[in-house]
């Protein structure tokens, strides 16, 4: 198999990760426009970080998964995990919360609710 074809398979797979990456993130984002609490760890409660950690790992490990194959392709990292991750965190009382955060990442990404 020839460098161009490893290449064309490597980033054909890069795509698919990237797309599901996407799915997994957009049905988070919908549930928590829905009222549900803890994606963004915005919260102290631990019932809520508990009840969403199994889906941020998810997507932290597919995040680094797309970030390594985007390295072996010369690309940047991927740019959707690097905003996901620096919107995670404590944030100001007066900040918006989460259900009204995830709206506006669904409106942005074109997934209007």
């Amino acid at each position: 198999m020839s460098r161009a074809d490893r290449l064309e398979r490597l980033d054909t797979r890069r795509v698919e990760l990237e797309a599901e990456y996407e799915a997994v993130l957009l049905d988070a984002l919908r549930r928590v426009a829905a009222g549900s609490w803890g994606l963004f760890g915005h919260t102290k409660d631990r019932a809520a970080h508990a009840k969403w950690e199994p889906v941020v790992m998810d997507l932290c490990d597919r995040g680094e998964e797309i970030d390594q194959v985007r390295d072996q392709l010369g690309l940047q990292p991927f740019a959707l995990h690097e905003e996901f991750e620096a919107s995670r965190g404590p944030v100001a009382s007066n900040a918006p919360g989460e259900p009204k955060q995830a709206k506006a990442w669904l409106e942005r990404l074109g997934e209007g609710v």
